[in-house]
């Protein structure tokens, strides 16, 4: 065991023992290390839960590779603080490299050109209730109607059918669209 200068022992040396299975050491580690890898890593993601994440990866993966770990006493080219700190910053670098994906509300319907089942059934059941309120009109206003939106008609095409004058049409007309806004809008 290595002590520091102020008698607590090394990184290096809590991390050979964790290399042995010893996870108090281990929890010694993440206490020491936790707080400021945390900082670090938030500061690069801008997030605290991926964070988070990066933090506890960074950990297990210390944990997984301790048992082959070289430290600086036994050949190794980093200290312990260093080696962990390249870990989380790695873990940020591929976190800030992939391609978020975007919550499912936010995205976009794909434009089919059709009409969504929403719209459908709207269009569904304004068609109904303008069918039912034509079939309520008085006859010479729904055949007003008929002649002028479903048979395309002109005025005194329709007006000659029904056997009236164009002003009597046209003033059938006016009533029947009024009549059937009213009910359009009490249904």
């Amino acid at each position: 065991m290595l002590p520091t200068q102020d008698g607590e022992e090394t990184d290096e040396s809590l991390y050979a023992r964790v290399g042995r299975g010893d996870r108090a050491a281990f929890a010694r580690l993440v206490g020491r290390h936790r707080r400021r890898l945390g900082a670090m890593v938030t500061r690069m993601t801008g997030q605290a839960a991926a964070a988070e994440d990066i933090v506890q990866e960074s950990f297990v993966r210390a944990w997984t590779q301790a048992p082959g770990w070289r430290g600086l006493q036994d050949g190794g080219t980093a200290r312990f603080g260093t080696w962990l700190t390249r870990i989380a910053m790695n873990l940020a670098i591929d976190r800030a490299r992939r391609v978020a994906p975007l919550p499912l509300d936010t995205i976009a319907e794909p434009e089919t050109g059709q009409p969504d089942s929403e719209a459908l059934l709207l269009r569904h059941e304004r068609a109904t209730l303008l069918a039912r309120a034509v079939a309520d009109l008085p006859d010479r206003q729904r055949a007003a109607v008929t002649l002028t939106y479903d048979d395309d008609l002109p005025n005194a095409e329709a007006a000659a059918v029904l056997g009236i004058t164009v002003g009597a049409f046209e003033l059938l007309l006016v009533r029947a669209r009024r009549t059937l806004r009213q009910a359009l809008q009490d249904a």
